[in-house]
């Protein structure tokens, strides 16, 4: 049996349905990542205690709250990319995440008195509680972007 030829195989449906779709992909990805970074450094300027200064000193409870919003952030942005049809949607859809859930974020911080100076002193188990509320709140807001 012979094998197809390079030609015939850059030819076919699925190369020519990736070289469309591919570009598209990495721009909506791109997209995506940009309002995840820029929804971090918002938070990261908006908590009552600098997360990032307190993990270069080796503060492991202020590193697990920040992964925590890393991750509560980008549940309801991929939830967000997945339900958009174009890079107008998802900029959409996406700042009115972030914005929500940066609002849920601050909201928790303020319920939650007292886990500030206790993620400032190290303490593991306030910030995984805090991680707890935030990703809830994270996998809440993913389900009402589906509709």
């Amino acid at each position: 049996m012979e094998s197809p030829t390079l030609a015939a195989v850059l030819e076919s449906p699925e190369v020519q349905a990736f070289a469309t779709g591919f570009p598209t992909t990495v721009l909506h990805l791109s997209v995506t990542l940009g309002l995840l970074i820029a929804g971090a450094v918002i938070y990261a300027m908006l908590t009552p205690w600098k997360e990032i200064g307190l993990i270069r000193e080796g503060n492991a409870a202020a590193s697990v709250a920040f992964a925590g919003v890393l991750v509560g952030l980008a549940i309801p942005l991929a939830v967000s990319l997945s339900v958009s049809t174009s890079v107008r949607d998802i900029l959409i859809w996406g700042v009115a995440t972030v914005v929500l859930q940066l609002l849920v974020f601050r909201t928790v911080d303020l319920l939650l008195t007292g886990l500030p100076q206790r993620i400032r002193e190290g303490e593991v188990s306030a910030a995984v509680l805090l991680v707890g509320a935030k990703l809830a709140t994270a996998v809440i807001l993913a389900a009402a972007l589906t509709g």
